[in-house]
């Protein structure tokens, strides 16, 4: 619901009459638009929605944030009761399922936007959420729930503050569990909650899975090229005119332009095709041999693959960068931006998005059925969220590289302030770097597999203390 409210803001900024009732407006003597030259008269107080803007974007993270964290674990809970395999068939599909949103996004909404109205296209994500959110309440009946035991967060915090000596919690420096049988009772505890111990016996195990999940930031940060420097790459790289029409033949589709966000399509038509490969062909064959990998095995596949990627990248950077200097350049217009981009093609970026979609298969999905098995049985949603917390700390720090890389001195990033021109950047030395600790990262990840002990299933149902394996 939070995101549905959050969501019809857009709409409303997009429509004039909206905007009157929930922008602000700046005083006249602080706009620029002044008509004349010198003594020029201005044209009187204009709009100011960034605020609107920047709430509803909070209040979209929150109803996102929420939603990930829990409709992924909600959903794996209907079906493990199913058969062994129901769970992992579950994110495989839940993963597919989220890229076919993202198609209808890219494709539908995207043109919409672009080419006939922001309003338009704001309307359609809101209508399809308010759909969505009307078919999950009528559903609600056959939906196998668990009563609410209290949030288990705060127990986390302190124990682990407990675990670091602070003192006006009761703890010590001594190894957390030695004296697990002293914790007090939680006497605000919901019917269910559960024990001082077993509030011990989760700690130990977040406490196992939490360096897996840090592992996963470094791919994080490659993961997101695709909409940063892999999308900038493609907008200096010559992109056919698919709406161009002769004299002799009327094109329907006259006075539309290319929508930038198609850029994005590839990835994501690569998972569509790939998800249901793995699912009934290459996971069924692998466990018929006993040769299926466990989820962090996968990751450690994954991971190689999005190193290929980030090296493809590069490479292809190289190449456009050479057809600049030899000034082997087309001007060509995206959207409303003119570009003046390499003649190679952008098909040469088929190999990066396609690599990163086969990490994703062997990274993601793995990564989510990883943290839905470890966590603790009243923490789910609070693993879930973990693990997609950790992908907003990869991105922050990519963008904090970026930043780095951009100081005006011997920065490889460094680039003209001109939007969009990154002719006169290295941008190929940043991929490589990128590679560079993608490498450390699968070194790293490889290690931390072979050490990892999952829990047993018996003891992954249950709250009793399980026996760490000490790595």
């Amino acid at each position: 619901m939070i995101y549905l409210v959050a969501a019809c803001l857009l709409p409303v900024t997009a429509w004039p009459d909206g905007r009157l009732s929930v922008c602000g407006q700046l005083p006249a003597d602080t706009t620029q638009n002044c008509s004349g030259h010198g003594g020029g008269t201005c044209q009187g107080q204009q709009q100011y929605c960034a605020p609107t803007i920047y709430t509803g974007l909070m209040l979209l993270a929150l109803g996102v944030s929420s939603i990930r964290a829990n409709l992924s674990s909600f959903g794996a809970d209907q079906v493990k009761n199913q058969g062994r395999d129901t769970t992992q068939h579950f994110f495989n599909w839940f993963y597919w399922s989220t890229n076919i949103g993202a198609v209808f996004s890219l494709l539908v909404v995207a043109f919409v936007q672009q080419n006939i109205s922001f309003l338009a296209g704001y309307l359609t994500p809101v209508t399809c959420l308010a759909l969505a959110l009307f078919i999950f309440l009528l559903a609600t009946p056959t939906f196998v729930t668990k009563p609410p035991t209290g949030s288990e967060v705060s127990a986390m915090i302190k124990l682990a503050m407990q675990s670091w000596g602070c003192s006006w919690l009761g703890g010590t420096r001594e190894r957390l569990g030695a004296h697990w049988w002293d914790l007090p009772p939680n006497k605000g505890a919901q019917p269910g909650a559960p024990s001082p111990e077993e509030d011990l016996a989760n700690f130990q195990v977040l406490a196992r899975i939490l360096p897996v999940m840090l592992t996963f930031i470094p791919y994080w940060m490659v993961y997101f090229q695709m909409q940063s420097t892999y999308y900038l790459q493609g907008l200096n790289l010559h992109i056919p005119n698919i709406f161009q029409h002769d004299q002799d033949h009327t094109d329907t589709l006259q006075g539309y332009t290319f929508p930038d966000a198609w850029l994005l399509l590839a990835n994501v038509v690569v998972l569509l095709a790939l998800v249901p490969l793995k699912d009934h062909v290459i996971d069924p064959f692998l466990a018929r041999r006993r040769l299926l990998p466990s989820a962090l095995k996968q990751a450690v596949l994954g991971m190689f693959f999005s190193l290929a990627s980030v090296l493809a990248a590069g490479i292809v950077e190289w190449e456009r960068l050479w057809y600049v200097r030899h000034n082997q350049t087309v001007p060509q217009l995206i959207g409303k931006d003119h570009y003046l981009a390499a003649t190679l093609p952008i098909w040469w970026q088929v190999p990066q998005f396609l690599l990163m979609g086969i990490s994703e298969l062997f990274v993601i999905i793995p990564g989510l059925e990883f943290a839905y098995a470890e966590a603790p049985k009243s923490m789910k949603g609070a693993t879930m969220g973990l693990f997609f917390f950790m992908s907003g700390v990869g991105l922050l720090l990519g963008l904090g590289l970026v930043a780095l890389l951009s100081l005006p001195i011997h920065g490889w990033m460094r680039c003209p302030e001109d939007y969009g021109n990154i002719n006169s950047c290295h941008m190929g030395n940043y991929f490589f770097l990128l590679a560079g600790i993608q490498l450390v990262t699968c070194l790293l990840f490889i290690w931390m597999s072979r050490c990892y002990q999952s829990r047993p299933p018996q003891l992954r149902a249950s709250h009793r203390c399980p026996r760490l394996v000490e790595d």
